[in-house]
């Protein structure tokens, strides 16, 4: 699960500030942290398909962000798929 301290010390890693939390970088970085959990969780637990549906709605979610960041801001874009060590369709 995203606790209390791992969420601050994503907000303070990728936010402006430390009260940045709701900056498209700080948001994908909390998505895909949450992505990363439930991906595990299906590993132990195949035939969970509510989770299965919920892990799309945030694949598809953190898509739509990355896809703005990118139109917005490329340099942010490049330097957060890079920390995260996303793979972005034709890009880099």
């Amino acid at each position: 699960m995203l606790t209390k301290e791992k969420k601050e010390e994503i907000i303070k890693r990728f936010g402006a500030g430390e009260k940045d939390s709701g900056s498209v970088s700080v948001q994908i970085a909390l998505l895909t942290e949450r992505i990363n959990y439930l991906t595990d969780h299906l590993k132990n637990y195949k035939k969970d398909f509510q989770t299965r549906r919920g892990l799309l709605r945030l694949v598809n979610q953190r898509r739509r962000l990355l896809k703005y960041l990118e139109k917005y801001n490329f340099a942010e874009f490049k330097k957060v798929v890079k920390e995260l060590g996303l793979r972005v369709k034709g890009q880099i």
